[in-house]
């Protein structure tokens, strides 16, 4: 994807390459390939249990910067004005899957 249509969607560069959720990429979550279903959702369910088990080992600073860090994760992913084209129903899956991961992180944080 050139940089000018990065640019152009997410008003400044955003790294594709960058992990959002566990070991997921942004570019696997806004990209045309894996497809959303089955393959991203199993990939995601699949790593919100690997997420989940690691929760128990974290000390509560480390639970809130796991909080911090993927809430500004969603941000990203999901402040793309214009930008319709992009794996709706891929980001929409990854919203809910995010939101998942965030309600634990609270409750163990708690």
């Amino acid at each position: 994807m050139p940089v000018y249509f990065i640019r152009r969607v997410f008003g400044k560069v955003m790294d594709l390459d960058r992990q959002v959720f566990g070991r997921i990429t942004a570019k696997e979550i806004i990209g045309a390939s894996p497809p959303a279903v089955p393959d991203t959702k199993n990939l995601l369910a699949f790593e919100l249990d690997a997420l989940l088990v690691n929760l128990r080992d974290k000390s509560r600073k480390d639970l809130l910067g796991l909080l911090a860090q993927q809430e500004e994760a969603v941000a990203a992913i999901n402040s793309r004005p214009g930008a319709m084209a992009l794996a709706q129903d891929k980001i929409r899956i990854f919203n809910e899957y995010s939101d998942r991961y965030v309600d634990a992180i609270k409750r163990a944080a708690a």
